[in-house]
This record gives C-alpha cells, sequence and structure tokens, in this order.
C-alpha cells in the first residue's frame, strides 16, 4: 500500500488511480431540461436567425436595397437531363434549354466515336432491304416470318401484338406494304438543295482554338476527331456517365463548364453566383454519390448562396397542380415511375426501367434499314446522323393503330462539306413498331446498354450512417416494387416454420412516411404480376434480411458488374424479366422453330370489356395470413440476381401496375391507376395516353376488384411535358415555404450529405 493513502478500500474496477472520468449520475434536472428539444435551438434556426439579422443591418444602412422585386428572380433551377440540360430563373416562364453535351479539346488524338448499340440487329446478310415478315397467304392478320435470324422472331412477335390490336380495332392491313416501301425506298434519288435555297442550313464549325465548346456548337463541330475535340455526354440515365470518363472528378469538371456557359446565356456572371439560390432536380432513385457530387459543385465550387434538391416526381405534380398522382418520367434513356401522395413521394413505389426515347430512335433506323433506307451512309455516332433519324421520329412515330398505312415521307440531310439533300420514303408499321418497344422490350439488349458502366454507390455511405441505418442498407437498395417484379426469378422454397417474431415486410427506414402503406402487400395476399393466373400465388425466395447474415449481404451489395452479368443470371435476362400476367415471353434464347409456333402466333391481350368476363381469372385470394411475402431463411444476395437491373427491362405498363401495387392493397392500385402522369419527350408520341390506358386496363381489370377506367392526366394546357418537371421545381423554389428547406455552404461543411437529408424531409 502507498504511503500517505490511509485506510484505502479496495477498487473493485481498478479505475481508482487512473485519469479516467467516472461520469456522475444522470441529473434529473438535465433530464428534464429543454436543450437540443426545440426547433429554435438547432443550428438551422441559429443560422436562420443570423441571416436575418445580417439582412436587417444591410437594409438599414442603405447599401442594397433590392432592385428585382419579382418573386423567384434569384433563384435558380437546374434540371440535368441524359440529352438535355433545363435551366433558367425560377421567374422565368420557360427554361433554357441546352444539349448537355461537351467537347474538349485533347493533346492526345482522339479516337473516332462508337456507339452503343442498345438493340437487337439482324444478321449481316439480312441487314438491310430485307423485311421480317412476308405477306401471308389467307388471314390478312397472319403474320409469317421470313426467316431464322432471331432478330426477325423479335420483331415477328411485336408484329402479332400490333396485327391483334387492328383486329380489335377492325383496321385493314395492306398485305405486301414491305415489298411495295423496300422497292420505292432502295430506287430513289436525293434531291441537291442548293445553300441558299436551304432556310435551316447549318453553319458548321470547321477550326476552332476553344478549350472547350457546349451545347449547340459542340454538335455543330464538322470533324471533331480531327480537330482534336472528344464529344462526351456526362451524364447518363439519372447518373454519372463513367463509361465515357476514367473519374468523377473529370464529369464534375465538365458538369460545371456546361452550367457556367448556360449561366451565361442568362446573363448571370460567375461574380453573380454568391446571390442566387439554386434548386436542384433529381431522380427518383437517386444515387448518394451523384448528389452529393452535384451539391458540392453547386455549393461549394461555384459558390452559391443556398441550394435545396427535388425529386423529379414531386416536381411534377407541382408542375400539373395536382397533389397525387403516379408519375412516369419518360426520358432519353431511362423510364422513372413513382407514385406520389400528398407531396411525399412513397419510396416503395419506385422503379426505373433501362428504356427511352433512344431505343426507339434506333430501333426506327434498324426498322427502316430493314426495308432500304434511302440514306444508306448512317453513322448513330455522329451527330447529323442522329438528328436526322430524332427528327424521322418526331415526325413519324405514333402509336395510334388508326395512323398504320403506307404513307411517303421526305426528310432533309445536312453534313458538313455537302449540299443538302432531300430524300424521300415509304413507310408502314415501322412507324408504330418503333414505339411499341417500350411494352414489347424483347428486341432491347439491356447488357449493351450498361456494359463499361461503373456503378456508383445506391445505397448509403457506411462511414455516414453506420449508427443509424446500417442494417438497413439492402431494404433501402431495392424497393417493394422491384421486389414484386423480380420475385419470379428466384425459386420458390416452402415457408419457415417459426415467423412469430418475423417482421412483414421490409420498409426502407430514410423515406417517406407513406412507406409503411407497403406492409399492406403482406397482409392481404393479392394475384402476383409475376406469376402465370393459372397458377396460384406462392411466396418467392429471397426474403428480408436477417442480423445473421447482413455482412454477406452488405458485401453482395458491392459486387461488380461482372458478377450481375454472370452465365448464370444472363440465362435469364430477358425471357424471365417480362410479365407473365401479360404473356410477354423473351425468345432471345429459344429455337426458330419454337419462333414460329409458339410464341409468334400467341395471341396477344388487347382491352376488351366484353371479354373480361370469359377469361380465366386467378383463383380467390386465400383468407389473411399473417406471413411476409418472402420466406426469412435466404437472402436476396445468395442468389446473385441484380434485382434493380432485372426490374429495368420490365414492359413499361407492367412496371406501372406494379408501381401502383407496392403503394398497398387495391384502393391504392385504382387511385393511382386514374391518375397517371405522363411527362418527358417521349410522352409527346402520339397516341401515348390511349396506348398505356388500354394496356393498363387489360392488366388491370381482372386483377383488382371493382376496377374503373384507367386514366392518363395530360399535362396543363400549352406546358411541355418536357419541362412539366423544371416549372414544378420553379414553383417551389417561389413558395415561402421554401425558406425552410435551404442548405448553405457552411450547413454542408458541417453536415455533408446529412444536411440535405435533415432539411429535405423527401429524401
Amino acid at each position: 500500500m502507498p504511503r500517505g493513502i490511509p485506510n484505502a478500500k479496495r477498487d473493485e474496477s481498478a479505475l481508482r488511480y487512473t485519469s479516467f472520468h467516472v461520469p456522475l449520475a444522470p441529473n434529473p434536472k438535465h433530464v428534464g431540461s429543454t436543450y437540443l428539444k426545440s426547433e429554435s435551438q438547432t443550428l438551422w434556426a441559429r443560422n436562420a436567425v443570423r441571416a436575418h439579422r445580417t439582412r436587417n443591418v444591410v437594409d438599414e444602412s442603405g447599401a442594397a436595397t433590392p432592385i428585382e422585386t419579382r418573386r423567384g428572380a434569384k433563384v435558380i433551377v437546374v434540371h440535368p437531363g441524359s440529352r438535355f440540360l433545363r435551366i433558367g430563373r425560377a421567374s422565368d416562364v420557360t427554361p433554357l434549354t441546352v444539349p448537355n453535351v461537351i467537347a474538349r479539346k485533347q493533346k492526345t488524338p482522339v479516337p473516332p466515336q462508337k456507339y452503343i448499340s442498345g438493340i437487337s440487329r439482324p444478321r449481316e446478310d439480312r441487314r438491310r432491304s430485307i423485311p421480317s415478315i412476308t405477306p401471308p397467304a389467307g388471314d390478312e392478320y397472319a403474320v409469317n416470318i421470313a426467316s431464322d435470324d432471331p432478330f426477325d422472331t423479335k420483331v415477328a412477335a411485336i408484329t402479332v401484338s400490333l396485327r391483334d390490336r387492328m383486329r380489335f380495332y377492325k383496321l385493314r392491313v395492306t398485305t405486301n406494304a414491305a415489298g411495295v416501301a423496300t422497292a420505292f425506298n432502295e430506287q430513289f434519288k436525293p434531291e441537291k438543295i442548293p445553300e441558299a435555297n436551304d432556310p435551316f442550313h447549318v453553319d458548321w464549325i470547321t477550326s476552332s482554338d476553344e478549350p472547350y465548346l457546349v451545347g449547340e456548337k459542340a454538335l455543330r463541330l464538322a470533324n471533331p476527331e480531327e480537330m482534336g475535340y472528344a464529344v462526351r455526354w456526362p451524364i447518363y440515365g439519372g447518373n454519372f456517365n463513367t463509361r465515357d470518363y476514367p473519374s468523377t472528378q473529370l464529369i464534375l469538371a465538365d458538369i460545371e463548364a456546361i452550367l457556367r456557359e448556360s449561366l451565361r446565356l442568362k446573363d448571370i456572371e460567375p461574380k453573380m453566383y454568391k446571390e442566387y439560390s439554386v434548386v436542384l432536380v433529381i431522380p427518383d432513385y437517386y444515387d448518394r454519390l451523384y448528389v452529393e457530387g452535384l451539391s458540392r459543385l453547386l455549393l461549394i465550387d461555384m459558390g452559391f448562396k443556398q441550394i435545396c434538391a427535388q425529386q423529379e416526381s414531386l416536381a411534377a405534380t407541382y408542375g400539373a397542380g395536382i397533389s397525387n398522382a403516379c408519375v412516369v418520367d419518360m426520358g432519353a434513356v431511362k423510364t422513372s415511375i413513382a407514385c406520389v401522395d400528398d407531396g411525399l413521394v412513397i419510396a416503395d413505389t419506385r422503379m426505373v426501367l433501362s428504356m427511352g426515347g433512344n431505343d426507339i430512335t434506333e430501333f426506327l433506323y434498324v426498322l427502316l434499314e430493314k426495308i432500304g433506307f434511302p440514306y444508306a451512309d448512317v453513322d448513330l455516332a455522329r451527330s447529323y446522323d442522329w438528328n436526322v433519324i430524332e427528327e424521322l421520329k418526331a415526325r413519324l412515330c405514333t402509336l395510334a393503330e388508326g395512323d398504320v398505312a403506307l404513307n411517303l415521307y421526305d426528310f432533309s440531310v445536312r453534313r458538313p462539306g455537302h449540299q443538302t439533300e432531300k430524300y424521300g420514303l415509304r413507310a408502314y408499321d415501322e412507324i408504330i413498331l418503333a414505339p411499341m418497344c417500350l411494352f414489347e422490350p424483347r428486341v432491347i439488349e439491356f447488357e449493351q446498354k450498361r456494359a463499361g458502366m461503373r456503378f456508383l454507390m445506391r445505397a448509403p455511405d457506411m462511414a455516414e450512417e453506420m449508427v443509424e441505418q446500417s442494417s438497413d442498407k439492402f431494404s433501402e437498395r431495392y424497393t417493394q416494387a422491384m421486389m414484386i417484379s423480380t420475385q419470379h426469378l428466384f425459386p420458390v422454397l416452402p415457408p419457415p416454420i417459426a415467423l412469430d417474431h418475423a417482421p412483414l415486410v421490409a420498409t426502407p427506414p430514410v423515406q417517406t412516411p407513406a412507406t409503411t402503406e407497403g406492409q399492406s402487400l403482406a397482409v392481404t395476399p393479392q394475384p402476383a404480376a409475376s406469376a402465370p393466373t393459372t397458377t396460384p400465388t406462392t411466396p418467392a425466395a429471397g426474403g428480408t434480411p436477417t442480423p445473421a447474415n447482413r455482412a454477406k449481404e452488405i458485401k453482395d451489395e458491392d459486387v461488380e458488374m461482372a458478377d450481375a452479368t454472370s452465365p448464370d443470371n444472363t440465362e435469364k435476362t430477358e425471357k424471365d424479366s417480362a410479365e407473365p400476367d401479360k404473356e410477354k415471353a423473351q425468345d432471345d434464347k429459344d429455337s426458330p422453330d419454337k419462333g414460329k409456333g409458339k410464341e409468334v402466333d400467341k395471341p396477344v391481350e388487347v382491352i376488351d370489356v366484353d371479354e373480361l368476363d370469359t377469361k380465366t381469372l386467378p383463383t380467390p385470394a386465400a383468407p389473411v395470413q399473417a406471413h411476409p411475402p418472402f420466406p426469412m431463411t435466404m437472402s436476396y444476395g445468395a442468389f446473385n440476381i441484380d434485382v434493380s437491373f432485372e426490374a429495368s427491362k420490365l414492359p413499361l405498363d407492367v412496371a406501372i401496375f406494379n408501381s401502383a401495387r407496392a403503394a398497398g392493397g387495391d384502393e391504392k392500385i385504382r387511385k393511382y391507376l386514374q391518375a397517371v402522369l405522363v411527362i418527358g419527350g417521349t410522352a409527346l408520341v402520339p397516341g401515348m395516353a390511349h396506348a398505356l390506358e388500354s394496356r393498363l386496363q387489360a392488366i388491370a381489370t381482372p386483377l383488382v376488384p371493382n376496377m374503373e377506367k384507367v386514366q392518363i392526366i395530360p399535362p396543363p394546357k400549352d406546358v411541355d411535358p418536357r419541362v412539366l418537371a423544371w416549372k414544378g421545381a420553379a414553383v417551389l423554389g417561389k413558395m415561402d415555404g421554401v425558406a425552410d428547406v435551404w442548405v448553405t455552404a457552411a450547413d454542408w461543411e458541417v453536415f455533408g450529405m446529412r444536411a440535405l437529408k435533415e432539411r429535405c424531409f423527401y429524401l
């Protein structure tokens, strides 16, 4: 015992003679205090009070009196897309639309551009001037496959669906239309138009010393490779274009250059950025790294005053002036679907389909080439050739069966160094088969479309969310709509015995409060949209993760793209991802005989209310069972299936129905299918509203009790559906309540991405 310490008692904790501070017992007075329990004590409120005091001092001094009194004049709304960037002040009527492309000068030789094909192609010997089907001998609605080419089989299957709809609407079919169109197109010679007589002449850029060119200027480069320019699109499908860029920093640098040049067109110079606030429109199913990168770019690198993020579906409902809707945003690369309930995006209803307007453009070109497209020297990697097919798509394509006829069209080709050439073209059902690929995605090569892409984070960052929701990482990555759409890919296992302690359904933790409504899917069994109507609905394997295998799931989520495209997975891609409710069987790996006998002759479901009574309906739902929709014994990661990728292959109408199913029970399905808001550039295809209504009605009527008429809500009068999301975000930027959701640069430095989560409650 040390001297000088008498009567020392034995210390069991062995901490008495250390510098360790033993906390005192909690004081009840402190526990009952209001410290950090009211809104006024948060950092957000203190910053707001400080900013208000500073503003009053400036106003009293008279040094800075506001000149612009129009509401929203100091708010910039930014909506980046795969093809176009829409940007402008919130007070503007319409945004500035700029092609989201940049051509940057390179010191090293620039390789020639290559087009990444996303559509199946015919064999080389059948690529040009050989139609996919031959004239029928008897029934005019019959379809005869011209060869054993798999591409012809796929086109014939889509043609069967078209012929059945034409039969239902009592429309006549021109039997030898393909042969007549091919004979005309092959012998057509173009007409040369002098430059002085061409009102739409393009001034091509043949030489330039600029370090970079943005927007239309980048697309007017005569030969970018020879001039040393690399033309890139920094955003692809609601995320960064990691295929064409080696690092994220280069992507952000190009995005910043595009934003700065676009703002100069609006007379906003860099020194004025600190006076402006920014409303950033982000995808519904967003990538955290994408949102964080853009937020840091706007707040820190460009120095804007403050920022607010808003999801596309929510912005679209603001723009349309409605509070509840199933929003379908049909862009160039992707189609996103989400249900909005009273100003909140229901997280479990979000779906992203890997198809859009670019697929229609490419499929139209492939079909026109089959009937002898008169302009033979087409390279879709060149901007002017792509614009030719894009213009034809905007003028020709339709989804109205009554518009199908053997008509004569004309188009002009403008190439650098050549006179304008005017061509004539005859086409028949190619104009409707091209947009039908959204409902019959068998011709889309999903694996090729994502080849070379390096996927970023889809789940929360572990360092940021380790304490809060590290155990719920899997459930946030995949929404309930995606699980419903892919449950047919998992083997059916017998349900586990002990389920008393199991939760009914896994709901994402950080999304909107409306996600708890997804539990009604487990309580009230419904006919599975991913199982044939003659098969009883059974729980699919791959259930909600258990705490024992969380670690394995976290590893499985970060699997490289090569794992997702392994042979075990690719064998199931197209044929498994289609929806058996509509009997859309994929036939990539089917034999030619099978395609001729089974798939082409199969009737495609058309809305017919009289036939719905005689249709084979699913068996009545069993009594309420308190078991989860997926067994709890195995996780999704155990099957090595990328749920979000497989769900992105669904036909558009089936995906919309599954999104509405994920919102809850039959009442929710009826609610959202009667308020489907279609926005985006692809929504401009004539007949899109009726095509969606009829197909959704055919799915929903036999599966949903008391289902009324499906309704497609048109955009407000005189509002372009392409800018509806931007206008909705501009409405938010002009509201008084937006003051509660601004995030400043100081807030970002303290909280980072957490600042957006706390201020924007719907993220």
